[in-house]
């Protein structure tokens, strides 16, 4: 018998500081059903991502997340119904499905996916993440074979890939992250020359000291003080590949850093832009092909952190706002 209740997770009051269970709760609902132009789906996998928390401070690239409404969140899904063209039931779409078991979403917002086992991999390696990383690296950061390469949040789902994009590419890379087993991680694992855990150690001089010959990459996730103590260490023409600011994100942002920039970009004539991946979505299937054949020749490794039930998503994000997660996190519905 199909399923006629929908559980939903709402978010049900904006955290002012850091986020916490109480900011949501389970409800239940009828399953919607489509509208012309629209297609029924059922979520099988959430992505869970840092700008989930940025969505409900205001408006970003998308539009804000309101008190009491299901909370925003991308997806993928199995097509259940359909009533638009090119899409028929057993079809697997991502979108923004929502922190649902069920939804109805316009067509034209969904891109379909091929079916591939595991089928996780569509939402870390072959999904948002490795795609934000392949753009933000490539097109973005421009990295040639020699250069050496910085990224921060380097245990997570976009900057373990990009690590291992820049090692494929012949760069010297170095990796930013939380606590001593990320960082062994990083280099035992997934190849990168040298990590360093902003935990403990003096972030600027053991940077230094692991780049000696300074930074032609840095790939930035965090913003804050580590974005503060890698610009000085630039080289000339340097670039800064901007792809998020997770430690402004949950509870009171930081007061500090990065100061001097302006002056440190005009001296070294650095490039920063800021990315999000849809920018070069024209360029997926190129950026599809490449993932895939360095997945299958065991060139790059791909870490899922993927988490049981609908119920456990709201702990599941403050995990991962608190590095709890090593690679790409989901929540298997």
């Amino acid at each position: 018998m199909a399923q006629t209740t929908n559980r939903q997770i709402l978010l049900v009051e904006k955290p002012t500081g850091k986020l916490g269970p109480q900011h949501f709760k389970m409800s239940e609902s009828a399953v919607p059903e489509p509208k012309d132009g629209e297609v029924l789906l059922r979520v099988l996998y959430i992505s869970l991502d840092a700008a989930n928390r940025a969505w409900m401070q205001g408006a970003t690239y998308r539009s804000a997340v309101e008190a009491n409404s299901v909370m925003a969140g991308g997806g993928l899904a199995e097509v259940m119904a359909s009533k638009a063209p090119g899409f028929a039931p057993g079809d697997l779409v991502f979108g923004d499905t929502g922190w649902q078991d069920y939804t109805a979403v316009p067509a034209k917002h969904l891109v379909k996916v091929p079916r591939i086992e595991p089928l996780t991999h569509l939402l870390s390696v072959f999904g948002i993440a490795g795609l934000t990383a392949y753009f933000g690296l490539l097109n973005v950061g421009k990295p040639k074979a020699g250069e050496t390469v910085v990224v921060s949040a380097a245990a997570g789902s976009v900057g373990s890939i990009v690590g291992q994009i820049a090692k494929i590419k012949g760069c010297r890379v170095i990796g930013i992250a939380g606590g001593k087993d990320k960082c062994n991680w990083l280099t035992s694992e997934l190849g990168f020359d040298a990590a360093v855990d902003y935990k403990s150690e003096a972030i600027f001089k053991t940077l230094k000291a692991a780049a000696p010959n300074g930074i032609d990459v840095y790939f930035d996730n965090v913003g804050g003080d580590i974005l503060e103590a890698c610009l000085p260490q630039m080289n000339l023409r340097g670039r800064i590949a901007c792809c998020g600011a997770i430690s402004q994100y949950d509870g009171a942002p930081s007061a500090t850093g990065p100061r001097g920039i302006p002056g440190l970009i005009v001296v070294k004539r650095l490039t920063m832009q800021g990315f999000i991946v849809t920018d070069f979505y024209d360029q997926r299937d190129q950026a599809f092909s490449d993932l895939q054949s360095w997945v299958k020749a065991g060139q790059l490794k791909v870490q899922e952190d993927v988490i049981d039930g609908l119920e456990n998503t709201p702990q599941a994000l403050i995990g991962l706002l608190a590095g709890e997660n090593r690679g790409k996190r989901m929540v298997k519905v």
